[in-house]
């Protein structure tokens, strides 16, 4: 949440502008910086320069992505990353390699705390339109046929913020093991007990919703675009 400037702790005025010498570190932009946890872009400059405060959950949003010293942000002290730079290149928007590509079966993806792939990449794509993204994926199967094909690549990128979610539009959702650690790619819809979300095929001969709590929700990505392969 982003609150307009009230009478503030200093030190809570001043993570605005940390959050601008880490980001600066790094040398991204303000969309490459905060678009992944944020669609409200247009106060983040505000929040760098010290005109508006954060609020602790986009705080910890923040940290937790770019891997941020929280004691860094809320107390000016200790080291700004908790990981080196080059430790966290996965998760950096692609500005001069490209997105990686991984070449496995979404059913056997790792996915881990500190990397969003586990994988070795196989090569990258620079295609600055997807440049945003985590990753270029195979998918198989036809569940969501005619909208994906087997053997096609999609293109993920993680929402850290699953508040907002765009309903009728396809994700990849990767489960805990309260829900038979599922990996899947299927239409995102709103269900009546705001604690849970429809997941829908889109070829129709794969009938049924699997409704599933949001709580067992590891990870999150929307796709963003698709590359087809004439010959595989």
């Amino acid at each position: 949440m982003i609150n307009k400037m009230k009478t503030s702790h200093p030190q809570q005025i001043m993570i605005g502008p940390r959050l601008k010498e880490a980001r600066l570190l790094r040398d991204l932009t303000l969309a490459e910086f905060y678009t992944p946890i944020t669609r409200h872009i247009g106060n983040c400059s505000s929040i760098e320069n010290g005109k508006r405060i954060i609020g602790k959950r986009l705080t910890r949003d923040i940290a937790e992505y770019h891997h941020i010293n929280l004691k860094f942000l809320t107390t000016g002290t200790g080291e700004i990353f908790t990981k080196p730079i080059d430790d966290r290149q996965h998760l950096l928007p692609a500005t001069q390699h490209g997105v990686p590509f991984f070449n496995v079966d979404l059913a056997d993806a790792t996915f881990g705390t500190t990397q969003v792939f586990q994988e070795t990449a196989e090569y990258y794509v620079n295609y600055k339109p997807f440049n945003d993204c985590n990753a270029y994926l195979p998918i198989y199967g036809e569940s969501m046929h005619p909208k994906f094909s087997s053997g096609e690549i999609i293109i993920v990128k993680e929402i850290l913020n699953r508040d907002i979610v765009q309903w009728g539009e396809a994700y990849l959702i990767v489960t805990d093991e309260q829900a038979n650690n599922m990996t899947t790619v299927k239409l995102l819809f709103e269900h009546e007990d705001q604690g849970k979300i429809i997941l829908r095929s889109l070829n129709p001969e794969f009938k049924g919703d699997t409704i599933i709590s949001r709580n067992v929700i590891r990870r999150m990505f929307i796709i963003k675009g698709k590359v087809t392969r004439v010959h595989l």
